[in-house]
């Protein structure tokens, strides 16, 4: 991030809204756009200027929307295209920003392209999707995708084997074919002159395909299918075709990305994207480990910082629950929640909110693979069991990184099904919805709903959150509990201190800081004020903003 280069979208706090647990306005059970709107007051006063919306795209649902048949139509479930527009109109109407979760790298298989390219080899659209014939009677290579354990499904009808990165209803795009380039190009163009604001792109980074397809020799590590040569120029003709023409934001997920690569995407010299959405955190770091996610903050900085722009969470629909994976989602959980959310909002980068994620939700385990929805889970657990494992160790395996642990539905109050439907939910609520609901935290003068909006309000008003120096105080570069690092924007300059951990601790600050005053600008405890420079004692948990100012 620049200060010379400043920009709405990196003074904005994004809010992702996964619809079908969001809020249900009919009572069939799913979350819709119809709910998204009955609900945007409360998104507004939260504070936040984008809200990202999963996709609502006409879909068999098989993945949960990720599988599109049709690019410009409306999936029932989630409302029309009158509801849509009117959806855009509400949410400009009060200030914010609209961007749309769109995926190009593969369609569903029921798309009318795909059955166009599978009816005959001779077809105009053969070549929109990847045919491979097969080698000595087996799949062309050996690689496995994301969601079964290989990335080829035989077509009996015409002989040949088709690529799929994820589901075997998924089949990928083949984007060496300038014809197919120029069909996303129009389509995303067609949304951008209804008025969204933007694109979330899903699976950016598998574009490209290595060339030949060679055997792996490790097809454990699906790497392969990420980060290709030939990607980038993808991205630069989409961006010269479409996104510079647009006053938008653009996000790309990417996986498998080091600092080095994901400059790249985002190098605000290149005119690719906006901000980059990877997952060095939530794909590779199972469990909190500080001196990791310290690592990792540290490199991201180093590569992207006046260079390019990262967005910061730690959680998402794909990922479990962030007080639950890498806080205290017991006894802590509502000081764990905020500390996750100081941390956030005060690293460098754009910062993302997880519905829910503002009321400290946690993740879920339910007892039977029956109630799981997840396509991934439910596919490795087939294939685990099949290879004669228990189906409860097996189970037990799954389910803290299920990807249902972040799609239970929203915990509005304590009614029947936490007031999210009047109907029977699609996905089983998380039982604790009794006592973590929106309508309780809202009454509580210290929830954690209420300090959102303060953390939020703090990063309105000084722009140091956002294009402030980051540094680290070397004192604690190797602590495993404790984070400490300051924030400089000219004469402005915060210190923020968090003690990631179920036991107190203290810190002596550097004599560095001699002949200086801490006021205290937010914690999650209650704290004074001013605080002396020599010793500082922290609660577990506990989270402070400083700014430090000259006695």
């Amino acid at each position: 991030m620049s200060y010379r280069n400043k920009n709405w979208w990196k003074e904005s706090v994004v809010y992702q809204v996964y619809w079908r647990s969001f809020y249900d306005s009919n009572g069939d059970g799913y979350g819709d756009m119809e709910g998204l709107i009955q609900k945007l007051d409360y998104i507004q006063e939260l504070g936040v200027d984008i809200i990202w919306l999963n996709p609502v795209f006409e879909s068999p649902d098989m993945d949960n929307g990720y599988d599109i048949s049709d690019y410009e139509a409306i999936m029932p479930k989630a409302g029309t295209m009158e509801i849509l527009e009117k959806l855009i109109s509400r949410v400009h109407g009060r200030g914010m920003k609209l961007i749309m979760d769109l995926v190009v790298n593969h369609t569903s298989d029921r798309h009318p392209w795909f059955l166009e390219s599978r009816s005959c080899k001779e077809n105009p659209k053969r070549d929109w999707y990847i045919w491979k014939d097969a080698k000595n009677g087996v799949a062309p290579n050996n690689w496995r995708s994301y969601f079964s354990p290989s990335t080829w499904e035989w077509d009996g009808e015409t002989e040949q084997y088709y690529f799929h990165s994820f589901a075997i209803e998924q089949p990928d795009l083949n984007w060496e074919n300038p014809e197919l380039r120029r069909e996303i190009y129009r389509m995303m163009k067609c949304w951008l002159d209804k008025g969204i604001d933007g694109f979330r792109l899903d699976a950016i980074a598998l574009l490209a395909k290595p060339e030949g397809f060679p055997v792996s020799d490790n097809p454990e590590d699906i790497q392969y299918l990420t980060n290709n040569p030939g990607l980038h120029s993808y991205i630069k003709e989409m961006n010269e075709q479409v996104f510079r023409h647009y006053d938008i934001v653009t996000v790309g997920e990417a996986a498998f990305v080091t600092p080095e690569e994901g400059l790249k995407y985002v190098g605000e010299d290149r005119r690719e994207l906006n901000m980059l959405f990877h997952f060095e955190v939530c794909d590779q770091m199972p469990t909190w480990d500080m001196l990791r996610f310290k690592d990792i903050q540290r490199r991201w900085y180093k590569g992207l910082w006046g260079k390019g722009s990262n967005s910061q969470f730690l959680n998402n629909h794909d990922h479990t629950r962030q007080v639950t994976r890498y806080g205290n989602d017991g006894a802590y959980r509502v000081e764990s929640a905020k500390l996750l959310a100081t941390m956030l909002h005060t690293l460098p980068g754009i910062p993302y909110i997880y519905q829910g994620e503002e009321i400290g939700m946690t993740g879920v385990r339910f007892d039977s693979i029956e109630h799981y929805n997840d396509i991934a889970m439910k596919n490795r657990y087939i294939e685990e069991v099949g290879k004669s494992r228990h189906p409860q160790e097996v189970l037990q395996s799954l389910q803290a990184l299920s990807r249902d642990n972040s799609r239970t539905p929203m915990q509005w109050n304590d009614s029947n099904s936490a007031g999210f439907t009047s109907g029977t939910p699609w996905i089983n609520i998380n039982p604790n919805y009794n006592e973590i609901n929106v309508e309780r935290d809202m009454s509580v003068r210290d929830s954690v709903y209420r300090y959102y909006q303060q953390l939020i309000r703090l990063r309105k008003n000084h722009e140091v959150m956002i294009y402030g120096l980051f540094e680290e105080l070397p004192e604690w570069l190797e602590d495993k509990h404790l984070y400490v690092y300051t924030r400089t924007l000219g004469e402005e300059r915060w210190l923020i201190v968090l003690n990631h951990s179920d036991e107190e601790s203290s810190l002596r600050l550097p004599s560095t800081f001699k002949g200086t005053i801490l006021k205290l600008l937010l914690s999650n405890y209650s704290v004074n004020e001013i605080e002396p420079t020599d010793n500082i004692e922290l609660l577990p948990h506990e989270a402070r903003i400083y700014a430090i100012q000259t006695e």
